[in-house]
């Protein structure tokens, strides 16, 4: 007997169907990939002729590694065995034929040429952009741009725009931003937009020819000089609301308006955002009903005051987004146009580019159907992960791919399909410019081609879950009905499979920010967070309650008998990196729970890689006191601060710190340093910091000091010192200069073996799990 979960993954990996399969969290959905890869071998297809595109470098590993795994195991079981296990994915009755092929699968996806294609969309693009470059306009020698490299080069032309023209100038005026380099970034994500001329009048609204002038003549005739005059003795004596105003008045010079005086009229004037009507003229409120009676004749002009001052609101802003939108283009363009000649230069291709530069080479009409023709010789299955996070420029190059699948007979008249699998629910924030509506288009063009040469796409879905228990599904469930599941492609339908599993929900009260008094010491941290922070008592909560259950040894179920819980088994997850994140970290830490840390570091923030970076600025620059006192009270030469002190202490003007180190001979520490500044003209960056890790020790004094996790922040700045050997001349100077230039971020890996707990955002987290 199959049951009812099993039945749905085989039907989803029936590998002759083109398939559009919908997969909740759990549901096996990287199970259904492999299934379907290896019964495609199975059938006889050629490893190279399959195309596998994932989300992730780690994604495509993981489905590397199980059908190796799964390959490598059929190739290793007698008869009965293997005839077992090819019908649990559905191929049953395997002939002695059969299982011989099975047999050998394990040795041709080995022995594949170009071995499996299970890649990311990106690797995929690169692959084919290196296989034709001149039909794609490109420099066989390109190479890939990495983040830090884009910024560093994005700054470099917004510096030679800036020296050549004064659009940068007028950027400035327009942008409110501290962080310039997140809007090259934006403006480099959205290249395509900028291509399009830049808006118009009509884009915002607005009547031909409006401009700033014309809407002050629309608004001030030339009497509100004398009218505001004439009013504000009215307005003195009435209520305390009227004598505010008139304050407000009497602070403009009506002979001389300008376009800033309209916000200010606009906060007298109009109703606020709450109102009922919104943004309309205060009329009878402003003034009050008894200065409004005073005021006689004069209260008929002001009202048309306040309802020119009604009518201009909208203009205004219109014309204040026209105007920051053609500042915006006005920049963008040309600097668009200067990254694009300088990366052409560098023959650099950043990740956008590598999508794009495919989806022109797949439809320029002089090669694409070369291109098209050599690869229908070479792709005839495309398997698509997690759809749902595909933007529209990578669904265009699987969609050109794709057209020998739907145009009848192509080189090789074999039978071809599509597999699409995607969940809406677990899109990513619009990752990588992904499009919800664009997913569901390309659904629908799909099954209409396919049915346009008489080939069905069947559309299933796999409801089950493997990963959770009833309880926390049927959460879920209840959470998103269908008022609340807009977004989600309708409520989610969740089925446990293992559905006697027990499972719990713990719903804690919300602890609400209060507002405390600072009763802080002078000299503690301006930053430190007091002991009644929201964010430090619930960071005390979890922390307790995991320190609680390790200790009470609770028992975590799991398939067969139950086990007593760890910290490995624990996944805390936050919506952002804010000061609850490392809040968490602090505060189980101090609970003493054996934790992995963050699952992103800044590497610069490392204490490792600052005292790295302090060894390095010393032997670069001697004289530098403060950087070889960090080095010394670091854990690379644990110098106490009392030491540091009497070394310091006493010295004459002008004398270093270094001179007096100096004198003290048979120093371990003077060897070390000294051994260091007599390699540090002759050895590359990366050579001298692998010489204090290694030969001196270093690596094992940090570690012991700062902890394991410290490991991460040693090898991320060690690979940094490799990338720029690459990319410049490796001098200590330069790369101290290189490494102040930018931020890198480190990803830390945290998997599911992983025996520590981890604090992750939501986003992170994707595709690992957790008991608890």
């Amino acid at each position: 007997m199959t049951d009812a979960a099993t039945l749905a993954q085989n039907r989803a990996s029936e590998p002759f169907s083109s398939t559009w399969l919908s997969a909740n969290a759990g549901s096996g959905k990287t199970k259904v990939l492999t299934d379907r890869v290896a019964r495609l071998l199975l059938q006889g297809v050629a490893p190279q002729h399959i195309l596998c595109l994932t989300y992730t470098k780690a994604a495509a590993s993981e489905m590397q590694n199980r059908l190796f795994k799964l390959l490598g195991k059929w190739a290793m079981l007698p008869d009965s065995d293997l005839r077992a296990e090819l019908a649990q994915i559905g191929e049953e009755g395997g002939s002695e034929a059969q299982l011989s092929e099975a047999r050998r699968l394990f040795a041709r996806a080995i022995e594949a040429p170009g071995g499996l294609k299970i890649q990311t969309i990106h690797s995929f693009c690169a692959a084919l952009l290196r296989r034709f470059p001149l039909e794609a306009h490109l420099s066989p020698a390109f190479t890939e741009m990495d983040a830090r490299a884009a910024r560093a080069l994005q700054a470099e032309v917004l510096e030679t725009l800036a020296e050549r023209s004064d659009t940068v100038a007028q950027l400035a005026q327009a942008f409110t931003g501290q962080d310039v380099e997140t809007l090259l970034a934006e403006i480099c994500d959205h290249a395509a937009l900028f291509k399009a001329p830049a808006p118009d009048h009509g884009t915002f609204g607005l009547p031909d020819g409006m401009d700033e002038a014309r809407l002050l003549s629309e608004v001030f005739l030339g009497s509100e000089a004398d009218m505001i005059a004439q009013i504000l003795p009215f307005f003195d004596v009435g209520k305390p609301t009227d004598t505010k105003n008139a304050e407000k008045l009497r602070a403009l010079q009506f002979d001389q308006p300008n376009l800033s005086f309209l916000p200010m009229l606009e906060g007298i004037f109009l109703t606020g955002s709450g109102a009922k009507e919104p943004f309309t003229a205060k009329i009878g409120a402003v003034p009050t009903k008894d200065v409004g009676l005073a005021m006689g004749a004069l209260i008929e002009p002001f009202n048309q005051f306040m309802h020119r001052v009604e009518a201009a609101r909208p203009l205004r802003l219109g014309l204040a987004a026209l105007r920051r939108a053609q500042a915006l283009y006005a920049f963008a363009q040309p600097f668009l146009a200067e990254y694009s000649a300088q990366k052409e230069a560098r023959a650099w291709l950043d990740f956008d580019d590598l999508i794009s530069r495919t989806g022109e080479l797949l439809s320029e009409s002089s090669v694409a159907q070369w291109v098209l023709f050599k690869l229908d010789g070479g792709v005839d299955h495309i398997l698509v992960d997690e759809a749902q996070d595909t933007s529209p420029a990578q669904w265009r190059v699987i969609e050109l791919l794709a057209q020998e699948f739907t145009a009848g007979v192509g080189a090789r008249d074999v039978e071809r399909t599509l597999f699409v699998v995607g969940d809406k629910k677990q899109s990513i924030y619009s990752f990588q410019g992904a499009d919800l509506k664009v997913f569901d288009k390309m659904q629908a063009d799909f099954a209409e081609r396919l049915s346009n040469v008489g080939l069905h796409l069947n559309q299933a879905a796999l409801e089950h879950s493997f990963r959770s228990s009833d309880a926390v599904l049927r959460a879920v469930d209840m959470t998103f009905q269908p008022e609340h599941a807009e977004g989600l492609g309708g409520a989610p339908t969740h089925i446990a499979f293992f559905g006697d599993r027990p499972g719990r929900v713990d719903l804690w009260a919300p602890i609400l920010p209060e507002k405390v008094e600072d009763e802080s010491a002078w000299f503690e941290p301006v930053d430190a967070v007091s002991e009644e922070h929201h964010n430090r008592k619930l960071a005390k909560l979890i922390a307790e309650e995991l320190r609680r259950m390790i200790d009470a040894r609770t028992l975590v179920p799991r398939k067969g008998a139950a086990r007593v819980m760890n910290e490995g088994d624990v996944l805390i997850l936050v919506r952002k990196r804010s000061p609850l994140f490392h809040e968490i970290i602090a505060e189980c830490k101090s609970q003493l729970l054996a934790i992995a840390g963050a699952d992103r570091l800044r590497l610069g923030g490392e204490m490792a890689v600052r005292d790295l970076t302090a060894l390095l600025a010393f032997l670069a620059t001697p004289e530098d006191d403060l950087s070889l006192a960090a080095c010394l009270r670091s854990p690379l030469f644990g110098w106490s601060e009392d030491a540091l002190y009497r070394l310091a202490q006493g010295r004459a003007k002008g004398e270093y710190l270094w001179a007096r180190l100096r004198a003290q001979e048979g120093s371990a520490t003077l060897a070390v340093l000294r051994d260091l500044r007599r390699q540090t003209d002759f050895l590359r960056p990366y050579d001298l910091v692998e010489r204090m890790l290694t030969r001196h020790d270093g690596r094992r004094r940090l570690i012991a000091r700062l902890g394991a996790e410290a490991e991460d922040g040693i090898d991320a700045f060690l690979a940094q010192a490799l990338s720029y050997e690459r990319a410049d001349i490796p001098s200590l100077t330069g790369f101290l200069t290189w490494l102040e230039r930018d931020e890198v971020e480190l990803k830390r890996e945290l998997d599911n073996a992983s025996p520590m707990l981890r604090v992750m955002t939501v986003h992170g987290a994707k595709g690992l799990e957790a008991p608890i």
